[in-house]
């Protein structure tokens, strides 16, 4: 990718990093009442940090059909909302038992397991407030759809399978192909779901949303292999996170099953493929483009 391309991804990145920290800031304005503590640990753990690599595939693409960023920039924060709160679920003593994420200390270890939990719910519920209020979108069907395609994503046939089939990676031994399928549900499912939810608030059909599902699943896939790369090879501090955890826990992933080599040449396969499916588009593409090639590239 060239330097030019870099420097457009990051300041693309950072601003929209920015703008989701905003919308977080505005709803989550801290009450003067008992709330009190779950709307700090809410924003503990939604504000500052983080790639926003969600938010930015749901803006990348709503931007190829010319959605109005107002509309874009709320369901870009759903699904980060929804992000997070899995992330607050995943780091408690009963799942992954981290102590830090982001670069900050877990949300657990800052206000106690019961406000964490609370926190992820309520997270989780705010995702679905958005993405139906009348500000996301005028068209009810439209927020229904994204509504529906995000709980998809979310539930027993996306993230929270996948987390399942996770756990019980540590107790048995899993094939290539399992693993696949557990990264495919963990990981790629909320990932096809921003672009999906990009192309619904373009008002894209099913049918036209084929190239853009393809791209997404080979940047889900690829994402996650690099992480494995990373977990193995990363800095921790520039993680902003517990590295080796996998190999801890004696579970499978595709560097322990394929090694390093030929993971690596997996991954820019699958975002050489990513960036096949995009053939259809022209340069107002590029920046998805550019998301499918830092997927690979990024140390952290």
């Amino acid at each position: 990718m060239a330097a030019n391309n870099n420097l457009d991804l990051h300041a693309e990145m950072e601003r929209i990093a920015r703008a989701v920290d905003q919308q977080f800031d505005q709803l989550l304005e801290i009450p003067d009442d008992p709330r009190s503590a779950l709307y700090k640990a809410m924003r503990h753990a939604a504000i500052g940090g983080g790639k926003r690599v969600r938010p930015l595939l749901v803006m990348a693409t709503a931007n190829l059909f010319n959605v109005d960023e107002n509309s874009s920039i709320r369901a870009a924060t759903a699904v980060e909302a929804l992000h997070v709160y899995s992330l607050i679920h995943d780091d408690l003593p009963c799942m992954d038992d981290d102590d830090l994420r982001r670069g900050k200390p877990t949300t657990h270890i800052v206000y106690g397991e019961a406000t964490a939990v609370l926190a992820g719910d309520a997270l989780h519920a705010m995702a679905f407030e958005l993405l139906t209020d009348e500000q996301s979108h005028h068209d009810p069907f439209v927020r229904a759809e994204m509504a529906s395609c995000l709980a998809k994503a979310a539930g027993p046939s996306g993230m929270a399978g996948g987390q399942m089939m996770d756990l019980a990676a540590e107790e048995t031994t899993f094939d290539l192909q399992t693993v696949t399928r557990l990264q495919q549900l963990k990981t790629g499912a909320l990932l096809v779901a921003c672009v999906e939810i990009g192309a619904i608030l373009g008002r894209v059909s099913p049918e036209g949303r084929i190239g853009l599902r393809g791209y997404a699943h080979d940047v889900g896939l690829a994402f996650q292999i690099a992480d494995d790369i990373l977990d193995v090879e990363g800095d921790e501090e520039k993680a902003g996170k517990a590295l080796h955890k996998d190999a801890a826990a004696g579970k499978e992933t595709f560097l322990s099953l394929m090694g390093l080599e030929r993971a690596r040449e997996q991954a820019q396969m699958l975002v050489d493929q990513a960036k096949s499916h995009l053939s259809n588009y022209g340069q107002e593409a590029n920046l998805l483009r550019a998301i499918a090639e830092y997927i690979v590239e990024r140390d952290r």
